[in-house]
């Protein structure tokens, strides 16, 4: 579909790939798609779920939607920002399982900040991508 990405993990820095992603991602210029985050809302207005892990699920799935509209695949993902209400180790875990599963190898460039709060009082997980198209 679009150019390849060349990824690298460099022996200055740690190594990303043994958990899943690249520290650096780099992209010919061409076009790129800018997801905005995505939460665990559903397009059928389905109730958010308790769970992180259920939540990371319905997130996967909308950013699976989102490369589907863009004719796109996870290869195709450049960077990820990863927004967490409680950003600690175990949290994380949860949250980068679901996204293993997502990402199906693909190791884009991955950020994960934790903040105060979400769009909404009971969202866990908020995730945005940028995502090289086809020109």
């Amino acid at each position: 579909m679009s150019a390849s990405i060349d990824r690298m993990n460099p022996p200055v820095l740690p190594d990303a790939g043994k958990v899943g992603y690249s520290q650096i991602s780099i992209v010919q210029p061409g076009p790129l798609a800018f997801v905005s985050g995505q939460v665990a809302w559903c397009a059928n207005g389905t109730p958010v779920p308790a769970s992180l892990a259920e939540q990371a699920a319905i997130v996967t799935g909308n950013l699976q939607g989102a490369l589907d509209a863009l004719q796109a695949t996870t290869d195709d993902i450049v960077q990820m920002r990863v927004y967490m209400t409680d950003l600690q180790a175990e949290t994380q875990e949860i949250a980068m399982t679901e996204l293993t599963r997502f990402l199906n190898g693909a190791q884009p460039s991955l950020t994960g900040i934790g903040v105060a709060a979400l769009a909404g009082p009971d969202l866990q997980i908020e995730v945005e991508m940028v995502v090289q198209v086809a020109s």
